[in-house]
């Protein structure tokens, strides 16, 4: 273990009683946090970054886990859900079973969201409600990990409110989930490790997937793009790219385990490659590259406006397994308030951007991200946004309140939008999500589409359902057998958010044509 790891690894004391003086936290996090700083962040350098190609776990973790059980809950986005499969990996090779009674649980882990803080509520009130198991099983450990963790705000709570935590650690260090199990055996203090430092890329991690269907594949980590109220820039760190040929390799390897669907992940996917020194390659040559492997289908997320270039709109014309269903988050129609959030674009822009993709792939599907009350959104800004919906269209949106994170540049500004304000314009604005996301479907009765069966229906075990290539979800009576397959379905109804079809045959030739 090197300095920087040791000073990362410390472990701190826990409060005793309620009568004990409070405790000066600030000494454990001297370079094991820094709290977040737009002015520091825009200074990171490309030296610090390491590329590992193996990962593999030291002899002296063998049979860590043999006779003990874990338990995720996951909170967030894709990324999270699949740094949740790469941790289960890591626990299935050290021997441990997976558990979905969380009292049975030897070791809980809640891999947490910063992104709003009705997300982080969440955490601190599972974390309350965990004492009680806690009291019943004292070895029990209980852990905090993701992006909540990387908030020296949020490691000071836990330290002065939830000294029943085991352990914390965050997004740059889930590769060294043996050595921090270990310590926190060894240990009756709470064991932090939080690297400050950006995130090495690490190869060949394992992962325990969920589903045979449908896989995540992370192709970049971080965002350079510091938006005003995105505090994923600081907890994700900044941008790095997995090298083509380890893409290319387990994309692959997917396609020949059967797998039917790919879902390339990154915070801001579509500036793939713009950190390479040795090579000019950006997402557009990797999609060109991943459209030749046989494997039905093929999608992205998240991308941002200003990275989505003429070169990756050429490559998603091409079709065959990459889909015509592109998410484009706007957040808001307003230039006043693009510029306040630091977007840096605008919204003639964005509708240029739009108009290429549909003048490239005839028939697209765009799905957006909005955000309402912004700190000075007017109601004439808001307005905007809704006539940029209208205009170009979107069959889905998700949206949502302003929500100010601590340490970003928009928490400071002056929340000046009175919250029944927000919650109108939400309401005004999902009328209308609603309204084309119900067109949209509607169009489709009497349509046939070809949909992935990924299971029985959230309310029914009699029904399947599955999704379209544009992302829509399909619910229709069929065999079980069915389940992973690719098949045909007559769509007979639409409701606001989904259809309901008639089975019709299986989909014969899933090769596809690359041409």
């Amino acid at each position: 273990m090197n300095e920087e790891q040791r000073l990362a690894s410390q472990q701190v004391n826990q409060p005793k009683t309620k009568n004990e003086p409070e405790k000066d936290y600030s000494k454990y996090f001297e370079k094991v946090f820094t709290a977040p700083s737009l002015k520091d962040a825009k200074k990171r350098g490309k030296e610090e970054i390491k590329y590992h190609k193996d990962f593999d776990i030291a002899e002296e973790f063998a049979g860590m886990g043999v006779g003990r059980t874990f338990y995720i809950r996951t909170y967030g986005c894709q990324m999270n859900e699949h740094d949740t499969e790469v941790m289960a990996g890591i626990f299935m090779q050290l021997g441990y079973t997976a558990t979905d009674i969380i009292e049975e649980a030897d070791i809980v882990l809640l891999n947490t969201c910063a992104i709003r803080e009705n997300a982080e509520n969440k955490v601190f009130g599972e974390l309350g409600f965990l004492l009680k198991y806690k009291r019943k099983n004292p070895e029990m450990l209980i852990g905090v990990c993701g992006c909540m963790s990387q908030e020296e705000s949020v490691v000071n709570k836990i330290l002065k409110t939830y000294p029943h935590v085991d352990m914390v650690f965050g997004t740059h260090n889930i590769h060294r989930l043996p050595n921090i199990l270990k310590e926190a055996y060894m240990s009756k203090e709470m064991v932090i490790e939080v690297w400050s430092k950006e995130g090495d890329v690490i190869e060949n991690l394992p992962k325990s997937r969920n589903g045979s269907i449908k896989a995540w594949v992370n192709i970049m980590y971080g965002c350079d793009k510091f938006c005003t109220y995105c505090i994923v820039p600081y907890t994700r760190g900044k941008e790095r790219s997995r090298r083509p040929e380890e893409i290319i390799q387990e994309v692959r390897e997917l396609a020949a385990a059967g797998y039917k669907e790919i879902m390339l992940l990154g915070q801001n996917v579509n500036a793939y490659g713009k950190d390479f020194e040795d090579i000019n390659y950006r997402l557009g040559d990797l999609m060109d590259e991943l459209r030749k492997i046989d494997i039905p289908r093929i999608r992205f997320t998240t991308s941002h406006p200003r990275d989505f270039d003429d070169q990756l709109i050429e490559v998603l014309a091409k079709g065959g397994n990459l889909v015509e269903h592109i998410h484009l988050p706007v957040q808001s129609g307003s230039n006043e308030v693009l510029k306040i959030m630091a977007r840096k674009y605008t919204r003639e822009h964005f509708l240029g951007l739009v108009d290429k993709i549909k003048a490239a792939i005839p028939g697209v599907t765009l799905t957006t991200d909005i955000i309402v009350g912004y700190p000075n959104e007017t109601e004439e800004q808001f307005e905007e946004t809704l006539s940029l919906y209208r205009e170009v269209g979107f069959e889905m949106a998700f949206t949502y309140i302003y929500s100010p994170r601590e340490g970003t540049p928009a928490a400071k500004m002056v929340d000046n939008v009175p919250e029944d304000v927000k919650k109108e314009r939400l309401h005004r604005l999902n009328a209308v999500v609603q309204e084309y996301s119900r067109k949209a479907l509607a169009d489709l009765e009497g349509e046939i589409v070809e949909v992935l069966v990924e299971g029985t229906s959230k309310r029914r075990e009699d029904v399947l359902a599955g999704y379209t290539r544009k992302n829509r979800l399909v619910n229709f009576s069929a065999p079980k057998e069915l389940i992973g397959q690719l098949v045909k379905v007559k769509v007979v109804e639409a409701t606001s958010y989904s259809l309901r079809g008639e089975f019709i045959e299986v989909v014969k030739n899933e090769k596809v044509d690359a041409k």
